[in-house]
């Protein structure tokens, strides 16, 4: 049964499972000033520690070796308490298993409706 939301209700995701927004991540071929390379995927960040919105460009090399789906449609990122948990509990669809960019930090990517979706932990939050 699906469950129709009102306009005036929170998803899903926040408003009965708890996920926090965190980031809407934006691909883009344009350099931008500032930019931070990550050499194991091949890309660069820019954006997320000076918008007020939570808006991070993304720009990848040719061969960075990220799902396809990430690097060309915007994606919707949300901190969760336990990513192992909640990629079980909600039987989502994983396209990039969870991983440890920095130390500190895991996430996961999944797909919904054939939209990117990340979801992160932090190790500082964990226990909380």
């Amino acid at each position: 049964m699906d469950i129709q939301r009102k306009e005036n209700e929170l998803p899903l995701a926040i408003k009965e499972w708890g996920w926090r927004y965190h980031h809407l991540g934006i691909p883009t071929t344009e350099s931008i000033k500032g930019e931070i390379y990550l050499p194991q995927f091949k890309f660069y960040v820019s954006g997320f520690d000076s918008s007020p919105y939570g808006i991070e460009w993304m720009r990848y090399e040719p061969d960075s070796p990220i799902d396809e789906l990430v690097k060309s449609v915007p994606h919707l990122a949300f901190e969760v308490d336990d990513l192992e948990s909640e990629l079980q509990e909600h039987d989502l669809k994983v396209i990039i298993p969870p991983n440890e960019p920095v130390e500190g930090i895991r996430v996961a990517m999944i797909t919904h409706n054939g939209a990117p979706i990340e979801l992160i932990e932090f190790a500082e939050n964990k226990n909380k």
